[in-house]
């Protein structure tokens, strides 16, 4: 559980959260909506089901008379006190008004468009007309989003291959560098034996940062000249990998979009020269994206599955927005794994993605 609190703790603190959102729609709308509206929820279909609804006092109660229905809408305490008299949170008619605002609040957390259609129309299918609280809707939207979440949510495979040659792609500043050494460590203090190949050889720095990983962790890291080509320290990487009979093999690789057909180039003789040594390698071949990059992660994906045959995702720095809504929109669109989320700098902070933790999280329930 120690990721679901550095979720709540770090994504949700942030005053644009799912769940307060919720909870201000509900809200308006409670103030807003004359105190009869429950007059639709009772002449409405009955038998519609109410999901996590308890059943009010209204509505055990059936359609008041006409004169009773007058009664209630006088201004004053009364008619609000017997709307909410077995439930003390606020309490909204769910209408289409309602709909379109939770709509836009998923657009705005970077769901996507056709992702939040689907989520709101499945929360409103068979409870239209009916007083909704805020925790109900949170709790239906986590529902939807671990729904969209659960297929997704797979581990990184291990193969009896080895080495089992792990290629790991990205943009600069996603996190691949940091996501490669917390997998090393990680899958080191797991048993395995790792080499890490530090192939984004134009920038010292990732060079750098992966050789303070590889010492913290144990583990051996191979580096070329600044400006060497790729190809060969990936071959002289799975090399050593084969000789010292290592488990898994992570290759750095560099993420210069702005320079496509170069990348392209770069990448497939990355490829072209380890399947040399292993016709079926890379067995894996991991995109890292920057969770604050919003919408953007959507066209990486599509920019790296044509430079790339990639495989399963790492979202990193989801302790840095608000709008962890484009993981659901990863998920609902393109169907590739989710392995692991980052929520920090720590090692720790790079966990297994679980969908239902993920959820109650984004939409702010156990707080």
């Amino acid at each position: 559980m120690a990721l679901f609190s550095k979720l709540k703790e770090r994504l949700l603190k942030s005053s644009s959260r799912l769940g307060k959102e919720v909870d201000a729609i509900v809200e308006d709308g409670a103030s807003a909506v004359p105190e009869t509206s429950e007059a639709p929820e009772a002449s409405g279909a009955p038998g519609a089901p109410v999901a996590g609804a308890s059943g009010g006092a209204l509505e055990a109660a059936g359609t008041p008379a006409p004169a009773a229905q007058r009664e209630a809408s006088k201004p004053g305490l009364l008619g609000r006190l017997m709307g909410r008299s077995n439930d003390a949170e606020p309490r909204r008619v769910l209408d289409d008004d309602m709909l379109e605002s939770l709509e836009e609040m998923l657009i705005a957390s970077d769901m996507g468009v056709d992702t939040a259609l689907r989520v709101t129309a499945n929360i409103a299918e068979g409870r239209m007309g009916r007083r909704v609280s805020g925790r109900e809707i949170r709790e239906l939207l986590a529902q939807e989003i671990a729904r969209v979440m659960e297929p997704v949510a797979r581990p990184l495979p291990l193969y009896p291959s080895k080495p089992q040659v792990v290629l790991v792609v990205g943009v600069n500043g996603s996190g691949k560098t940091t996501t490669i050494g917390k997998l090393a460590s990680q899958f080191r203090a797991a048993g395995k034996s790792v080499v890490i190949a530090a192939g984004d050889t134009f920038r010292a720095a990732a060079v750098e940062q992966l050789q303070v990983w590889g010492d913290r962790a144990g583990v051996p890291v191979l580096t070329a000249p600044e400006g060497s080509d790729p190809a060969s320290l990936a071959f002289d990487a799975m090399t050593k990998a084969e000789a010292d009979g290592a488990d898994l093999l992570m290759i750095d690789t560099a993420g210069r979009l702005q320079n496509r057909s170069d990348l392209m180039e770069e990448l497939a003789k990355i490829v072209r020269v380890i399947q040399k040594k292993d016709p079926d390698a890379p067995h894996n071949t991991l995109l890292v994206l920057d969770a604050t990059t919003g919408q953007n992660a959507l066209r990486q994906v599509e920019t790296f599955r044509e430079l790339a045959n990639v495989s399963g995702l790492v979202m990193t720095k989801l302790d840095g927005t608000a709008k962890g809504g484009v993981l659901v929109a990863l998920a609902d669109k393109f169907g590739l794994p989710i392995h692991a989320i980052g929520v920090g700098e720590q090692l720790e902070d790079l966990a297994p993605f679980d969908p239902e933790e993920f959820a109650a999280a984004l939409t702010g329930l156990g707080d």
